[in-house]
């Protein structure tokens, strides 16, 4: 999950309307969901935090940008009315949920083990709040071939992708080659999965931390050598913040 910085809110106040805040959002994080990284060109939703609606809505902050994340429609209906406790969660946009998670090839999401018990059981609850734990589901098209339709199979499909352009560099270790991994990781979004496949490439890690938006902004990577900073300096201080 992708640490960002959102920064403070254009604004003075709350938002007339919170679909006002998605043109700076998207400014400043890119078209990406905040919470599964995939990239989304149409549908992407200004994500409350805090429900806005149901028993646990919080209609108060409605409107409020310190409320507000980006979203695509799983993400954002998994986590639909649920009960959010800032204190029992880690957020890209006030932890280094970098540090928290480990993408694999498989396409699935562990928990860092260097992580607290009290940290990986606030890194759990974050990716059952939105589903990112939910296995694998296979679905075929009509001539029986594999569609990736769910996030686990979107994962796996950027992993390979994000290997075959570490096997081009290391064909071909030119400055353009670089450039057009960079462009490739920018369009197919999954931040954290090139950013584990390049581990060990320290340059190609600074330049994926440099393209996506938000990213060096939130300050959560050394700008030497791409290594995590923890606690998350969390540099707008959002509440219930630098947890990781």
């Amino acid at each position: 999950m992708r640490p960002i910085r959102k920064q403070l809110s254009p604004v003075p106040g709350d938002f007339d309307e919170y679909s006002d805040a998605k043109p700076d959002l998207i400014s400043r994080l890119g078209m990406y969901c905040s919470y599964c990284e995939r990239p989304v060109s149409t549908n992407l939703a200004v994500e409350h935090i805090e429900p806005k609606k149901g028993p646990h809505g919080q209609p108060h902050l409605t409107n409020r940008w310190e409320n507000f994340l980006l979203a695509c429609v799983n993400c954002n209906s998994t986590k639909g009315d649920k009960k959010v406790d800032l204190q029992n969660l880690l957020l890209p946009d006030r932890d280094n949920t970098s540090a928290a998670f480990v993408y694999r090839k498989d396409g699935n999401i562990d928990i860092h083990n260097a992580l607290t018990q009290q940290q990986a059981t606030l890194a759990e609850n974050t990716l059952k709040l939105v589903g990112l734990d939910k296995p694998k589901s296979v679905a075929l098209d009509a001539n029986g071939k594999e569609v990736a339709l769910d996030r686990v199979s979107q994962r796996m499909q950027a992993h390979l992708l994000a290997e075959r352009a570490k096997d081009n560099l290391t064909a071909c270790n030119l400055e353009p080659m670089r450039k057009q991994i960079v462009d490739t990781a920018f369009i197919t979004g999954y931040f954290s999965i090139w950013m584990a496949v390049f581990d060990g490439e320290i340059d190609m890690k600074l330049r994926f931390v440099n393209a996506f938006k938000g990213t060096k902004d939130s300050e959560c990577f050394n700008h030497v050598n791409a290594d995590l900073i923890m606690p998350a300096p969390n540099p707008d201080s959002w509440s219930n913040g630098s947890k990781v």
